[in-house]
């Protein structure tokens, strides 16, 4: 009696845990989609929802070894552009490893047309209750 008791409790507390790791996925898929959509659109106010407003993105540049970019410079980008109009931009998320209040994830970027792939890189931190990207790193590959 004592066994089933013991494992009953244990199936419940495993699938307690596990609901919880997977709405933690769920929100920050929330958070990189965010981005990925704000990004796609040409929607600034969105890409900058996605992100802690001190957030640096470390991109490529042919130019310069490591150029960064704060985010509030980056979404101004998308402001030039016609918002909510697609621009070519088809991104997905490749993967996610979260751990208590931090997380990394992995995303790839395709634009239409031009025959350019990006992969970022995002750290994530959760913050006030709210996974926000504090980095980003990125890579263009032709």
């Amino acid at each position: 009696m004592k066994t089933r008791i013991v494992t009953i409790l244990f199936l419940a507390l495993s699938t307690a845990i596990i609901a919880q790791l997977q709405s933690e996925e769920d929100h920050i898929k929330t958070t990189i989609t965010k981005y990925l959509e704000g990004t796609s659109y040409n929607q600034p106010k969105t890409i900058k929802k996605a992100f802690y407003k001190e957030a640096s993105l470390f991109l490529t540049h042919k130019e310069k070894k490591l150029w960064i970019v704060p985010i509030a410079e980056y979404a101004s980008w998308f402001e030039k552009k016609e918002q909510g109009t697609f621009n070519g931009r088809v991104g997905k998320i490749l993967s996610i490893d979260q751990e208590n209040d931090i997380a990394m994830a992995k995303a790839e970027i395709l634009a239409k047309g031009k025959d350019i792939r990006y992969i970022d890189i995002f750290l994530l931190k959760k913050i006030e209750g709210q996974w926000k990207i504090i980095s980003k790193a990125a890579t263009r590959i032709n």
